[in-house]
């Protein structure tokens, strides 16, 4: 029988945090949650609450490393030693790089870019002296592939990628036992879209095909079961964004430069005028997990699934081979 674990959460106030804490909670996990907003913060502890774990409350600004080190020495004193630390916080701007402010661009990035690497040193500060632990990072298809709008945000999650790889390497050189695994994840429904501070003339959406934030939720606990991967890669877009990237990224930027713009406006919805960049959109109001496009989502993904059971399914399939390959021996 697994035993409960005490997990760190940022961003845990709403979007795929809030997902992350309630599938935690299903565990009977300690969730420690980490965010700005009050209203989120409190809604998320009831969540995790009743659904069978214990969640208590860390308000932090995860862009000051101070807020962050003092969260996790909260959480050591009141529920023990932090066995997840799992970084999904973020801020960013919807605009053309032209529109944006160098005082918003630099605060993306020190919220989505410096949030994780303050939240992964004091996990490794704590972790390492135990040689045990796990790291998770929630990335992004955009860790990979930049598209139009979204420069800051993409900046950042290339910037968290080869951070990542770097404390990766530098903690198998000495043989620890802590692990470093991140998780890139496809558009999903999340807030992300009703609070992004944002300059577009419609109300800003994820590119196509959408996914239920609880996909990306049951993704990251897995990596953090199984963080001997690497990385994970969820839903077949992002599957496809990365070859992409990898085999033919001049046809993507044509790609998306006739599409990228158009792809991310939702021409049924006018902008909700609220911004998150400086302050917390949650401070009085509860967002949840999902955002306005539950409609257009999809609450599962077939290509996760392959890609967390790929051992069997490879073994299957070698086997099937195999057969195939003696049944037209015998036939000849």
């Amino acid at each position: 029988m697994r035993s409960s674990r005490v997990v760190v959460v940022t961003g845990a106030s709403g979007g795929v945090g809030r997902a992350v804490a309630r599938e935690l909670g299903a565990r009977g996990d300690s969730v420690a949650l980490i965010a700005r907003g009050t209203t989120g913060l409190a809604a998320a502890a009831v969540d995790v609450g009743a659904a069978g774990g214990a969640g208590v409350v860390y308000p932090a600004d995860v862009s000051s490393y101070e807020e962050v080190r003092q969260a996790a020495e909260g959480v050591e004193r009141d529920l023990g030693p932090i066995d997840v630390w799992m970084n999904v916080a973020f801020s960013s701007v919807f605009a053309p790089f032209s529109e944006v402010t160098p005082e918003e661009f630099e605060r993306t990035t020190a919220v989505t870019y410096l949030g994780y690497v303050w939240g992964t040193k004091v996990a490794l500060d704590l972790m390492r002296p135990r040689g045990k632990g796990v790291v998770i990072q929630a990335g992004s298809a955009l860790a990979y592939r930049g598209i139009p709008l979204q420069s800051a945000y993409c900046g950042a999650k290339h910037a968290i990628k080869g951070f990542t790889e770097s404390v990766r390497t530098e903690l198998m050189a000495e043989d620890s036992g802590v692990r470093v695994c991140m998780v890139q994840l496809p558009a999903l429904n999340t807030p992300q879209f009703d609070w992004v501070l944002s300059r577009l003339r419609r109300h800003p959406q994820p590119v196509a095909p959408i996914f239920q934030p609880e996909v990306a939720a049951r993704a990251l606990v897995h990596a953090a079961d199984h963080p001997e991967r690497r990385e994970y890669w969820v839903g077949s877009s992002t599957a496809l964004t990365l070859l992409g990237q990898r085999f033919a990224p001049g046809l993507v930027d044509r790609y998306l430069a006739r599409t990228g713009k158009s792809s991310q406006v939702a021409t049924d919805k006018p902008p909700t005028g609220v911004a998150n960049l400086w302050e917390p959109a949650d401070e009085e109001h509860d967002y949840g997990a999902h955002g306005s496009f539950d409609d257009r989502s999809h609450a599962h993904s077939a290509q996760l699934w392959l890609s967390q059971h790929r051992g069997p399914v490879l073994v299957t399939l070698g086997a099937a081979a195999a057969g195939a390959l003696a049944a037209r021996a015998l036939r000849r």
